[in-house]
């Protein structure tokens, strides 16, 4: 094993305070990555990382090398790739993280194309609504939807979702059709909350000054899945606000009805995050451009 792939096993156990979980992400056996860091430590002649049996952390030294290693790291994906040509093949490892409403209506219908054209490279898509650490958890970017609120990441922001208010036939014969924000009052909202417990969101509305505001709702159902809360609608159990392009198709079909499109939520964000680098792989660079592009027909102006 060599001293570069060492430095890329130290970096994950840094970053994931722990031998298992590095060794998993990485697909390599806990007493490869153990017996790695082991020779490394020798070869340098000091303790990188102070070991317990409930976490692993950095040593004082290790702090410094970690730092090190990122940026030589970086130079070195940077050093690889300077003499590829734009259109040249893509190859590694890939990983990315985006909501699943992204994934299923946009990026995954244009990614064979994608996939096509880089028949090397290896990419891990993961679909979730749940915040991941991007960090800890060895994303190269991933692609939020919503307000962002990690200042540690790169921000680039690619447009915003359209929202608009559904409800399905079935829902709309048995409670009425509201034709006001006071209508409302006699209906249910099926609220989406990433995490339980917390506050609810009520109805998202533009007010006559142009401010969004919250009117608060009744609703006996909470998901945390943009999934769930789709079949939630169609079932009939109340009114969603979600973003237009998951929507589209239930609509013409009839499957869904739009309802007060006066009062829609305010558009959402759609931001790509990456780690703070001198130097990004030409993969991660390449898959960005086209994500930015593939999203760019269904996205509006932030602002």
């Amino acid at each position: 094993m060599n001293s570069v792939d060492a430095m890329r096993m130290f970096m994950r156990v840094a970053e994931l305070a722990s031998f298992t979980q590095a060794a998993e992400s990485l697909g390599l056996p806990k007493s490869s990555v153990s017996t790695a860091l082991q020779k490394l430590e020798a070869e340098l002649g000091t303790q990188l990382l102070h070991r317990t049996t409930r976490r692993v952390r950095l040593t004082a030294d290790g702090q410094q090398f970690y730092e090190r290693c990122r940026d030589l790291l970086a130079d070195l994906d940077e050093v690889q790739g300077m003499f590829q040509h734009s259109g040249q093949a893509l190859s590694g490892r890939l990983r990315v993280d985006m909501s699943s409403g992204l994934a299923r209506h946009q990026v995954i219908p244009a990614l064979p194309a994608f996939m096509a054209a880089h028949p090397v490279l290896q990419v891990e898509l993961s679909c979730t609504d749940r915040r991941v650490d991007l960090v800890r958890e060895g994303f190269d970017c991933v692609a939020r939807v919503g307000a962002v609120a990690d200042s540690s990441l790169i921000a680039r922001p690619l447009g915003a979702l359209e929202v608009l208010n559904c409800a399905s036939p079935a829902y709309l014969e048995a409670y009425g059709t509201p034709q006001s924000l006071d209508a409302l009052s006699g209906h249910r909202l099926i609220h989406y909350a990433s995490s339980f417990g917390g506050p609810e969101d009520g109805w998202e509305y533009r007010d006559e000054d142009g401010r969004y505001r919250s009117l608060p709702m009744a609703g006996a159902l909470v998901v945390n899945s943009a999934e769930a809360y789709q079949e939630a609608c169609l079932a009939g159990m109340g009114l969603i606000q979600a973003p237009a392009s998951g929507l589209r198709a239930l609509l013409d079909r009839g499957d869904l009805v739009e309802v007060l499109p006066q009062y829609r939520a305010e558009p959402m964000p759609v931001t790509l995050l990456y780690p703070h680098r001198r130097h990004l792989p030409r993969r991660v660079r390449v898959f960005m451009d086209w994500l930015e592009a593939t999203l760019a027909p269904y996205l509006s102006p932030i602002g």
